[in-house]
């Protein structure tokens, strides 16, 4: 029996053109791609053949996909360029202004807007010309309703945003504050209008006179400043907003005058990693560059309640102080053992003074705690709220300054009781 050798590619170029064009395209989408895997691709193909497009996909797959959160761009942007036309129209319509027409009927997927800008780029973005072309055509629009560009950004899911609006999104982000007021400490300092009689000063005033005591020194209580700590979770699920609140976070780190004594920010996903170190560079993209050299499990998966441990362990007694602020940025999506998880969280959350969760899931507005890592660890925070945007983020700070602030605790602690 003859051996069956792979099938040649054709003598026509045009499918290693298109092959060509379409890596430019994830390179554009932000895919690592050289000349080293278009050639990988090609022979891939060549390999696989090219006539059940699931053996094409995969091949190509295979040769340009990388990482796990490149998959979802890879996909959408695979869509579109071979031939999808319903997927073309969506892309072109969201794509174009629309000031008439029908809309949308759904929203922009995660990684949608970065494929139709890496293979749209440059298309035409004007209205088709209207019926009656050469006629003078009035066009009276309502802008009462409509919502600025920047209000728009500000409530968009970090998830949905193109390339281009990522990084307004990130300029955005590093002109916030995170300001915390002082707490009150046991010492004190001199003031002249203080409300409390400063004993020893007062002797040793009337000790240098020979105990004539001229004046009554008071004093008020010195302001104390609270630590902030951050655990940003790493996992492929929350990629996209580590590296936005890892943005904000830079920028409250190297921001004199908003109040906190030290920032110390720690990374995990299958291991805790202290970037505190990191986030001390000036150049924000430098910083995220060595924090993610230096975690070695971006992107990976998640062990919530070994990390937890390892920091209570490690680390609570050199960082947390007395008065600290815990920020905890994870979806809870944890495989391990609640039991265990639950303890880490209590824990953690006695050495804190208030801890702060911040879940991207709740921009979903079906969202119940059904997951068991969520429901083992939400009765153990101060305050449960979104994280998925600039507008959320805005809303931390006021949420510091609101000691009694719970978020969305109470209503799914509800959820809970009720059995979900």
């Amino acid at each position: 029996m003859a051996e069956q050798l792979p099938p040649d590619l054709p003598e026509n170029p045009k499918l290693t053109h298109n092959i060509t064009h379409f890596a430019r395209a994830l390179r554009r989408a932000g895919l690592p791609i050289g000349p080293g895997r278009v050639i990988d691709a090609v022979r891939a193909v060549e390999a696989a053949g090219f006539t059940d497009r699931q053996d094409f996909y995969w091949a190509l797959h295979a040769s340009f996909v990388s990482r796990p959160e490149q998959r979802e761009v890879f996909a959408q942007v695979f869509r579109l360029y071979w031939r999808d036309p319903r997927y073309m129209e969506h892309m072109m319509a969201m794509m174009l202004p629309a000031l008439r027409g029908a809309q949308e009927d759904r929203a922009a997927r995660s990684a949608e807007k970065r494929a139709a800008e890496a293979l749209l780029d440059g298309a035409q973005r004007e209205l088709p010309e209207p019926d009656g072309a050469g006629e003078e055509t009035l066009i009276e629009v309502d802008a009462s309703a409509t919502v600025s560009a920047t209000e728009r950004l500000r409530s968009l899911d970090f998830e949905q945003m193109s390339t281009q609006e990522v990084a307004q999104a990130k300029r955005m982000l590093a002109r916030l504050s995170l300001p915390v007021k002082p707490l009150a400490s046991r010492r004190g300092q001199p003031s002249h209008a203080g409300g409390q009689v400063d004993a020893r000063r007062t002797l040793r005033q009337a000790m240098r006179r020979g105990g004539e005591m001229r004046r009554i020194a008071l004093k008020k209580p010195r302001p104390r400043w609270p630590n902030l700590v951050v655990l940003c979770d790493i996992s492929g699920s929350m990629s996209q907003y580590s590296r936005m609140v890892l943005h904000f976070l830079h920028a409250v780190a190297n921001t004199r005058g908003q109040g906190w004594a030290r920032v110390h920010a720690f990374t995990f996903g299958t291991r805790l990693t202290n970037i505190t170190r990191h986030l001390a560079t000036r150049d924000v993209d430098a910083a995220l560059a060595a924090a993610g050299s230096h975690a070695q499990d971006w992107e990976g998966g998640t062990r919530i309640g070994e990390c937890l441990h390892a920091f209570n362990r490690d680390w609570s007694r050199r960082v947390m102080g007395q008065g600290a602020v815990v920020l905890l940025i994870t979806d809870g999506l944890d495989r391990g053992d609640p039991d265990g998880l639950e303890r880490e969280m209590e824990r953690l959350h006695l050495s804190a003074r208030r801890l702060i969760w911040l879940n991207p899931l709740l921009r979903w507005e079906g969202f119940a705690p059904k997951a068991q890592g969520i429901a083992a660890m939400l009765p153990h925070v101060d305050s449960f709220r979104a994280g998925h945007s600039i507008a959320t983020i805005e809303e931390l700070a006021e949420a510091i300054a609101r000691p009694g602030d719970s978020g969305e605790k109470l209503r799914f602690q509800a959820d809970l009781a009720r059995g979900y």
